[in-house]
Parts: structure tokens; C-alpha cells; sequence
């Protein structure tokens, strides 16, 4: 997949399959989208996804700009998915001033040659978001691009958004986020080295720093499941600070797997999350902390057995 980032010049060779929006998450209403592009793949169009390196949502409303995916993890997802090219554009003014008519013509036709394009009936671009999705249709018949508005897809009576997955996380409701999302929520990152408590504790674990920009659960112990190149080994992880040790300033995912021996120092890991357990807590010494630690592991290994007998 081709990846572009920090330009606002976007030369594509070829007709062109191309999807605009945000992207937060690539939630099953975005995986409605992707799948349509790669339908248009199969009859010899470039798959090209245009979104912006910022929220710009979120940076003109003032709201926190942490995602539900980083960037790099949007790109990976995406590259997975079979996309032959990711454009993430700059929230500049010669951008968001364009006017809607200015970006169909400059940016879909003339730079990337869009054939194609596939957009949520709410889609809003150009300067104020005064373009939408029926104006797409009305300039793509001018300029002969075909424009296909896709329904929204809906859970629980709602249609799902990246708002709503938000309010899913932040409640620590991890099985509705999933749902929502489509896949397990995560987080991936480098294996840091910590200082070993866990390991002194006879109970190793693996340490994350997450991108600043990662949107994360509230702090806590989760049942999870961390994917590595050799297999998948459940867990459970904490999120936060460490309070009973102290020190940290970072909110890091520290997760300590189920029947794994092995050194993971420096490897890269993606870490799903499964089911809440409880709030993250100050213990009075390490032996209590041990002690929840079992516990946790106990409970996890019990909602795994029940959840295997279910299938």
C-alpha cells in the first residue's frame, strides 16, 4: 500500500475506487465502505481512502484528540485489508477553506482520477463541510465519476459511530466497543522493558506505552488476548499508572499472559481487549498485590472456560 502523509498533492495513476472521511476506528460502517472499494478493485480501479492526519472534528470543536486508532495502527488495518493507497492530508487552510465544487474538481477528479466513490450518507466536506453526499452525486454526473451512498450501519437501534464507540470505552463497556467496532479494540506497540516487578513477583509481564494520541479505556484490569507471530495467549491486563509501586507518569498496559514463558523485550504485540474486570487500585504492600493479581488471573481463566463451553 502506498501511504502518504503531510502533502496536500495527491497524483494517483489510473482510474480510481476512493472513499473520503474521517476514519476513526474503521468500524464496521467504515468496513461497509472498504468493502465497496474492493469490490471496485476487482474490476481493475485503484482503491485510494482519503482522510486527515488530525481529526478535524475534534481540533475545531476543541475535543480531545486522542483516537480510537493511532495512525500507524490505521494504516496497518487498512494495508490488511488489500487498500492500495492511504492519504492523509493535512488540516491546513488550503484545504479547509477549498470550497466543496474546488475539492471535487482539484482533488477527486483531477488528482486522483476518482471513477468511483463511496460515502455515509452523512458525509460533509470543504470549506464548513458545506459539501455532502448529494452533491457528489449531482457533480460526479458532470464530471463522470459514480457516487454510491452508503447506509449506516446500526446496533442496538443507534448507527454506529466512532461517537458511540467512545461512549462504549469510556464507560469500560469492552464487549459493546468490540461489537461496534467489528474487531477487538486494542493496543499494539514495542515491548518496553518496566522494572520488573511483576517478574519479581513470580508473575512476568509485558510492558506498553501507548501512543499519546491512543484513546484508551479507563484505568483498570481487563481479561485480554495478545497476538504475537508464533500465537495468540490470553491475559490480563492493567491500565494505568501502577499506584502500589508508584513512579510512573505515563498511563501504560501492562499484561501478564496465561502459560507463556519466553522473551518478548523489544518484539512488537498488539493487545485485545475482552471483558473489564475492575478498577485499578492502591495496594498496602506487594504481597497484596499479588494476591488480586491471582485473583484476576482466576477470574480470567474461569470467563474463558465458560465463554469455550458456550461454542
Amino acid at each position: 500500500m502506498i501511504y502518504q502523509t503531510g502533502k496536500t498533492e495527491f497524483y494517483t495513476e489510473g482510474p480510481s475506487a476512493v472513499s473520503i472521511g474521517k476514519f476513526d476506528g474503521l468500524h464496521r460502517g467504515h468496513q461497509k465502505l472498504i468493502g465497496r472499494l474492493l469490490e471496485q478493485k476487482k474490476k481493475g480501479l485503484q482503491t485510494v481512502i482519503f482522510t486527515f492526519e488530525k481529526n478535524p472534528t475534534r481540533l475545531l470543536s476543541g475535543l480531545s484528540g486522542k483516537n480510537i486508532l493511532t495512525n500507524e495502527e490505521r494504516r496497518r488495518m487498512l494495508e490488511e485489508a488489500g487498500i492500495d493507497r492511504l492519504l492523509e492530508c493535512p488540516f491546513v487552510p488550503e484545504i479547509s477553506h477549498m470550497e466543496p465544487e474546488d475539492f471535487v474538481e482539484e482533488i477527486l477528479v483531477r488528482q486522483m482520477k476518482a471513477a468511483y466513490v463511496a460515502v455515509g450518507r452523512d458525509c460533509g466536506f470543504g470549506y464548513q463541510r458545506r459539501g455532502d453526499s448529494k452533491m457528489l452525486v449531482s457533480l460526479g454526473e458532470e464530471y463522470g465519476f459514480l457516487t454510491e451512498i452508503i447506509p449506516k450501519e446500526q446496533s442496538h437501534g443507534q448507527d454506529i459511530s466512532s461517537s458511540y464507540i467512545r461512549e462504549a470505552l469510556h464507560e469500560g463497556n469492552i464487549p459493546l466497543a468490540n461489537e461496534l467496532l467489528g474487531y477487538p479494540y486494542f493496543v499494539s506497540g514495542e515491548v518496553l522493558h518496566g522494572r520488573q516487578i511483576g517478574r519479581t513477583l513470580g508473575l512476568p509481564t509485558t510492558n506498553l506505552l501507548p501512543a499519546p494520541e491512543k484513546l484508551l479505556p479507563p484505568n483498570g484490569v481487563y481479561l485480554t488476548r495478545t497476538v504475537l507471530d508464533e500465537g495468540e495467549y490470553c491475559g490480563i491486563t492493567n491500565v494505568g499508572y501502577k499506584p502500589t509501586v508508584g513512579g510512573e507518569t505515563r498511563k501504560g498496559v501492562e499484561t501478564y499472559l496465561f502459560d507463556y514463558s519466553g522473551n518478548l523485550y523489544g518484539r512488537f504485540l498488539k493487545v485485545e481487549f475482552l471483558e473489564f474486570r475492575r478498577p485499578e487500585q492502591k495496594f498496602g504492600s506487594l504481597d497484596e498485590l499479588k494476591s488480586q493479581i491471582l485473583s484476576d488471573v482466576h477470574w480470567g481463566k474461569n470467563v474463558l472456560i465458560n465463554q469455550k463451553s458456550k461454542t
